[in-house]
């Protein structure tokens, strides 16, 4: 076989049939790399729970809704690898993160305001059905929802007490730009919503419109004008009265004047 110079040497050419594909795991791609090890269906999940707080096991599965032998498997991966520790917290033991797994919030940030700004109109998402779920994980998820462009340069708190399946009782702070959620009555709040739970989820999802929803006294608002105007949390802006969500909330469910008289 004719050769080639290389160095005052002569080498033969490599065969094509001798030339080989590379291993995935040889190539420094950093997003290849970084998947290896929080790529998991659940590693992510499991940390963006426990950002705010150490939880245990109960806990954590009510949030997430993993079978208990997965969670269990995931949890002693994540403890495994660095992300994850067992805390005491009085007579029992809770999950926190280490400082590795709280460096892992601009990812989970990233991603939640990616699928949250992109999913229900880009890739056409039904929120509905969010509704019937958990009131309690759509108010985890205020924080990625907040529009920054009207979020800026205010400091207003909210109190959402919900009634019905999942209702209860939640604190909102926006502040410049960011938004915290709190277990429990507020302090000092702006403005207090009531609402039974499904029509509050179809408020911050988008469905409905807050206007609408408080005439027809599905929603009940006190406090302030200017801070009633402001809905940092609602997927998109729906015109007053539009939606099969509307309809079916107000075939469903009593108004005040009607519970009134119940």
């Amino acid at each position: 076989m004719p050769g080639i110079a290389l160095d005052g040497k002569s080498r033969r050419r490599a065969s094509p049939k001798a030339r080989t594909v590379p291993h995935p795991a040889g190539i420094f791609d950093p997003v290849a790399r970084g998947l290896d090890m929080i790529g998991d269906r659940w590693t992510l999940v499991l940390v963006r729970h426990l950002l705010d707080a150490p939880r245990g096991f109960q806990e954590i599965r009510k949030r997430t809704g993993i079978a208990p032998r997965v969670l269990s498997s995931r949890l002693r991966g994540l403890v495994a690898a660095g992300f994850v520790e067992t805390v005491a917290d009085g007579s029992r033991s809770v999950y926190a993160l280490t400082e590795q797994g709280h460096s892992l919030k601009p990812i989970i940030t990233s991603v939640a305001r990616w699928w949250i700004r992109h999913g229900f109109v880009d890739l056409a998402i039904d929120a509905e059905r969010f509704t019937e779920t958990s009131a309690q994980s759509v108010m985890d998820a205020l924080p990625f929802m907040v529009r920054e462009e009207r979020a800026r340069d205010v400091d207003i708190t909210f109190e959402v007490r919900l009634s019905g399946t999942g209702g209860g009782v939640w604190a909102v702070r926006i502040a410049d730009g960011g938004c915290t959620v709190t277990s429990g009555f507020a302090k000092r709040a702006d403005v207090r919503y009531t609402a039974e739970a499904r029509i509050w989820c179809g408020l911050a999802l988008g469905l409905a419109n807050a206007s609408d929803l408080h005439k027809r006294g599905l929603i009940t608002k006190e406090g302030s004008r200017q801070a009633m105007d402001h809905y940092f949390h609602q997927v998109a802006e729906t015109p007053p009265g539009e939606g099969i969500f509307v309809e079916t909330v107000g075939a469903s469910t009593p108004t005040n004047s009607e519970r009134s008289t119940t």
